[in-house]
């Protein structure tokens, strides 16, 4: 069995091959080749927590087919042991024979393909000549969405912003360092967005984390935090403005993406102006951007067919340079 600490993935995968990974495997979902379970969520009452299990099949059309589940708990109390509060493990089987053949760290790969989804639409949807971006939120997710921003354009500058400018500010300093580009902390939100030719958002905030009057003509918008219906970090106005909205998967958001949620079912919005999902743009079903001026949205709230797929390509990776730990 090959154990993937995060420093072996870093070695042998990086986040260009991570969003190729990513927008094959929703080409993959979108044309109805993995079966992707439900969630199986079992609460731990006397620990106060719960255990989720996240299982998928991929068939793939070239190397071997992807099998695994995905194992996310959720303990609050383990801040007070000075463990990770949310600890998660990717488990890779054999497809051929169903034995388990690699172990990863699934916090790390859970921040890279959540990054990656989000860089594979950006790179197909945002204008070519993109050079200022916005990140807002510089929580445990902000890295890679800021790194993915970078992989799929050419930016000269991203402002930051954060409820906590101190957090935007030491942000944007170790990032700066990290990705040799210029990093503008903000005060507010408007600083951040009015101008900027990509906008993600990666908070959980249950109300808009800007307005749509920022949004200049020609932005690509990612939202990427929300995850439950009552989150609603895109702004409704951006939503019906908009000229192009792309999922990455139409039934995981039209369940728990409270921002795209809402609108449909106060009919401020009609379903057709959800046009699909990224997996179909990819394999050019769908019409993509179609002019400097449009405005596009991309939402992203994940699905167990990139855990997957990218966890079974990082094997791949890995087995190929002998990293890792074999037992």
């Amino acid at each position: 069995m090959l154990f993937l600490k995060k420093e072996d993935i870093e070695k042998c995968f990086d986040m260009r091959a991570a969003m190729d990974a990513s927008l094959e495997a929703l080409k993959i979902y979108s044309e109805g080749r993995a079966t992707i379970p439900l969630r199986t969520n079992i609460p731990v009452p006397k620990a106060e927590g719960q255990s989720l299990y996240m299982p998928g099949y991929v068939e793939c059309d070239s190397g071997k087919d992807a099998l695994g589940v995905k194992i996310v708990s959720v303990y609050p109390k383990n801040i007070e042991k000075n463990i990770p509060s949310v600890p998660a493990t990717m488990v890779v089987l054999d497809a051929e024979t169903g034995i388990v053949n690699a172990m990863l760290d699934g916090t790390y790969l859970t921040q890279l393909r959540t990054g990656a989804v989000q860089g594979a639409a950006t790179e197909l949807l945002a204008r070519k000549d993109a050079t200022i971006g916005a990140l807002i939120g510089t929580g445990g997710q902000a890295e890679s969405q800021l790194w993915a921003m970078l992989t799929a354009r050419d930016l000269t500058e991203v402002r930051i912003f954060d409820i906590d400018f101190d957090r935007a500010s030491a942000f944007a300093k170790e990032m700066a360092e990290k990705f040799k580009v210029t990093m503008i902390p903000t005060q507010t939100a408007q600083e951040c967005v009015e101008g900027a030719d990509i906008i993600t958002s990666v908070t959980t905030s249950k109300r808009p984390t800007f307005s749509s009057e920022w949004v200049k003509k020609g932005a690509h918008i990612n939202g990427v935090g929300a995850y439950t219906h009552d989150m609603c970090e895109i702004p409704r106005e951006i939503i019906k403005e908009s000229d192009l909205i792309i999922f990455d998967t139409m039934d995981g958001v039209l369940q728990e993406a409270g921002d795209f949620m809402q609108p449909l079912e106060d009919g401020y919005v009609s379903k057709d102006k959800y046009a699909g999902e990224l997996g179909e743009l990819g394999l050019g079903k769908l019409q993509g951007r179609e002019n400097d001026e449009d405005i596009t949205i991309f939402k992203t709230v994940g699905s167990a067919v990139l855990d997957v797929y990218v966890a079974q390509k990082m094997v791949e990776q890995a087995k190929e340079q002998n990293i890792g730990l074999t037992v």
